[in-house]
């Protein structure tokens, strides 16, 4: 058994002590320095208070302290030392070499980009009325833009933007619920609502956000959407954002509409906000809408309405007031009512217009008119003034002019054996595609109409000096909800051809001549 000193016997004190003393002295001298470093009567009465208050914590904090210290006076690391290595024959690396295949810096453009890139390009300088001038110096025929009344180059719009600018700027340059709103925008909107008939409106910076805008600010989650299958871009989007419950029925067919407001009625969900959403005239087709049987469903489901007039407003109706001027509807009817001042009135930004209560709700919650600056002062005035214009007897006449052009250019183009007119008969902006039985008969796909039709529009430009274009969709625009039901939707490709009043009668006719035999010999030539 081996022999265990007695911890208090003389021998064990005897050398333990020396011990001791000489711990505590190294102690006393190491606390004696520390005193003597700035601040460390602080850290002392620190360390002091919390080791009373919270021990743990200071165990803690020692701990952390302890790992510190080992970090800042550990060695490097090095890889190089620790890592283990695989030592690579030449051949090996040549045939790793070999077999890597890098990822493209960029991605490939998709077809629709590529095509576009063979689209003419208009010179720097080149007017945007009725004649305009290619990059390469050719004065073409321009059936491209909406600038049907040719007001962009009215001298006395052109002078009063130049008068607006010295007085008041370029833009704002801020939001409208700071420092954006001017007395310029303020007129505009009393001038919307006057034309309309309405209460109030608010203005809009850009055309293209207006709808999706008013569409997300009014429709939440839970919320009920009942859409027009052929909506634009733009709708689709706000639409999109709303994240609401979305049904869809056929385009412009009253019938289906109804079976999907009374479905949605028999279901008996709970009470939210329910919105039919449809546009007076169709963007991606070009027919017209029959606004007054909306409207008796509208009353009969009970749903709110939001018609979009971005393409109806001031062309149609006897002062370009649009679809309900020309359906003899009362504005007020419409919940919410929302219309572009680009394209005819030539200038920019859009507009909503109604109930004053919808109006100003969107001053606060509408994202585009918080977070976008306001529309710029030039494009306020001459707004104003091309509403005064249309109210006028002069725009009377335009109107009057614009509708005779259009008729002229689609009795032409009606006679083709390859394209019909999907667009209504007052719609400036008209549609052909091929007909139903050619495409059958060759069992066209979306991609070759396509093709085909940009074949017909180069034809036109090379030998006829006409500029046209076709229409610009997003492919393949989905559902958005398919557990609902809801099928992908794809406009049929289309040429679009613009009418316009700065061409004389004669010359509009002789334009559809030369665009239907542009496409009997693209059509023809093509073999298809």
């Amino acid at each position: 058994m081996e022999y265990t000193q007695p911890v208090s016997s003389p021998a064990f004190r005897e050398s333990v002590v020396p011990i001791a003393k000489h711990t505590l002295g190294l102690a006393a001298k190491a606390i004696h320095k520390l005193g003597r470093v700035p601040g460390s009567a602080v850290l002392g009465r620190y360390i002091r208070a919390s080791y009373q208050n919270d021990p743990f914590r200071s165990i803690l904090e020692l701990f952390l302290f302890l790992i510190a210290v080992r970090y800042l006076v550990g060695s490097k690391y090095n890889p190089k030392k620790r890592a283990t290595h695989f030592l690579l024959t030449e051949d090996e690396i040549d045939e790793l070499v070999e077999d890597w295949a890098p990822e493209p810096l960029v991605q490939e453009q998709p077809e629709m980009l590529r095509s576009n890139e063979r689209f003419p390009v208009l010179h720097r300088d080149a007017p945007t009325g009725p004649k305009t001038k290619l990059r390469d110096g050719r004065i073409v025929t321009n059936l491209a833009n909406y600038n049907h009344y040719n007001l962009a180059n009215d001298p006395d719009l052109i002078e009063l933007a130049t008068r607006t600018i010295r007085t008041h700027g370029v833009g704002p340059c801020s939001a409208p619920g700071f420092a954006g709103t001017f007395d310029v925008h303020l007129k505009l909107e009393q001038d919307i609502a006057s034309h309309f008939g309405t209460e109030s409106a608010i203005i809009y910076s850009q055309s293209f956000s207006t709808i999706s805008s008013v569409i997300s600010t009014f429709c939440k989650r839970g919320d009920i959407i009942v859409a027009d299958r052929a909506v634009n871009y733009p709708i689709r989007m706000g639409i999109r954002a709303s994240r609401s419950i979305v049904r869809w029925y056929e385009h412009n067919d009253m019938e289906d509409l109804e079976r999907v407001l009374a479905g949605l009625v028999r279901e008996e969900r709970p009470l939210t906000r329910r919105f039919i959403i449809a546009e007076a005239l169709s963007e991606n087709i070009g027919d017209m809408l029959d606004l007054p049987k909306l409207l008796a469903l509208k009353y009969k489901y009970k749903f709110r309405v939001i018609l979009d007039e971005t393409w109806s407003y001031g062309v149609l109706g006897e002062t370009g007031r649009g679809l309900t001027e020309l359906q003899n509807v009362d504005p007020t009817s419409i919940d919410i009512l929302v219309g572009s001042l680009a394209g005819c009135v030539a200038t920019g930004g859009g507009f909503c217009t109604g109930r004053e209560e919808m109006v100003e709700h969107q001053r606060l919650n509408s994202p585009a008119v918080t977070f976008s600056a306001s529309l710029a002062t030039f494009l306020s005035t001459t707004a104003s003034a091309v509403i005064t214009r249309f109210q006028s007897n002069e725009g009377a006449r335009d109107l009057k002019t614009l509708q005779e052009r259009i008729g002229v250019l689609c009795a032409q183009l009606q006679k083709s054996d390859w394209v019909q007119c999907t667009s209504a008969s007052c719609n400036p902006v008209i549609h052909l595609t091929l007909k139903d039985k050619y495409v059958e008969s060759r069992c066209l796909s979306y991609p070759e109409q396509e093709s085909l039709l940009q074949e017909c529009i180069d034809e036109c430009l090379k030998n006829h000096s006409i500029l046209i274009t076709c229409l610009k969709s997003m492919p393949l625009m989905e559902g958005l909800h398919p557990r609902e039901g809801s099928k992908e939707y794809q406009p049929q490709p289309a040429i679009k051809v613009c009418a316009s009043t700065a061409l004389s009668h004669k010359y509009m006719e002789k334009s559809g001549i030369a665009i239907r035999h542009a496409i009997t010999a693209a059509i023809k030539r093509s073999g298809k």
